[in-house]
């Protein structure tokens, strides 16, 4: 298995192979609209726009796993993240990232990259998720929403960033990638 030969839908329902992007440097990001997080938006739609005409994609995959903080529709994800950040990248249907029911590209990318940046031990989040969810610490377990993917142009899992990592962090890592 490869990650071209995985699919998903997007918010209108519209299915889609990641085939479609083979050749782009992808970053692959689960979103949640109501977390402390969410302004990361602005940060990654700025990402996608400056590098998109050199071979650069964002694929958007809102989660409600973390807390219910993505409780919308498909259809209201869509339009608050256009609304409220300008979203032009794809969003996709929102899925599960850990669980009985996680979607295939999370198994995928978990798989291929188990471990994340280091995660903050002083940051909120961290001290948060030792009180309220310390499985989300073990293993290759997404940790929180804005968990965020590279892959190269020949769809190779370059690098895991935790959540606290905000996108122009990326920003050279990408560049190199490119």
């Amino acid at each position: 298995m490869t990650i071209y030969s995985i699919k998903a839908n997007l918010t209108n329902g519209e299915e889609i192979s990641l085939g479609t992007y083979r050749g782009n440097v992808m970053l692959i990001v689960n979103t949640a609209s109501k977390c402390g997080l969410t302004p990361q938006y602005e940060g990654i739609e700025h990402l996608y726009k400056k590098y998109k005409e050199d071979g650069f994609t964002v694929l958007g995959f809102p989660c409600n796993q973390f807390g219910g903080q993505e409780p919308g529709t498909n259809e209201e994800i869509s339009s608050y993240c256009s609304i409220n950040y300008n979203v032009t990248f794809p969003l996709f249907q929102k899925i599960d990232v850990n669980g009985e029911k996680v979607h295939p590209l999370y198994q995928y990318l978990r798989k291929q990259a188990p471990d994340g940046t280091e995660l903050d031990k002083n940051s909120k989040l961290y001290h948060h998720l030792v009180k309220n969810y310390p499985h989300y610490l073990e293993g290759s377990a997404i940790r929180w929403n804005f968990t965020k993917f590279l892959v190269d142009q020949t769809g190779h899992v370059v690098k895991r960033y935790e959540p606290t990592v905000i996108p122009e962090e990326l920003e050279h890592d990408i560049e190199r990638l490119l």
